[in-house]
């Protein structure tokens, strides 16, 4: 129940200071869960695909939410690969014409 309290109050942070960044840059974030101080996210939008995710999370996701939720202790990024480009990558791998 506490978590859930938290991941309110996640949210809230995200949609006050980090969603109006992200967004300057046509993105966004999901979080995805929290447990234990660990606070799955994803990022969704141009960032999704952004070579800089990794100091997004650390420079603005993770320094705004420290601010205002300290029992975020983790912030772990969820990358996940969109199904064109799995498929894209099974054809080279079958050998098939990718044309």
């Amino acid at each position: 129940m506490k978590e859930d309290l938290l991941l309110n109050k996640i949210e809230q942070i995200l949609d006050q200071y980090v969603r109006p960044q992200l967004s300057d840059h046509y993105g966004n974030v999901e979080a995805i869960s929290f447990s234990d101080g660990i606070l799955n996210i994803k990022l969704l939008g141009q960032c999704s695909n952004c070579p800089s995710a990794k100091f997004t999370v650390e420079d603005v996701i993770k320094e705004e939410l420290k601010k205002y939720v300290p029992e975020v202790e983790k912030i772990v990024l969820i990358e996940a690969l969109s199904d064109d480009l799995i498929a894209f990558a099974k054809s080279i791998l079958n050998h098939e014409n990718v044309n």
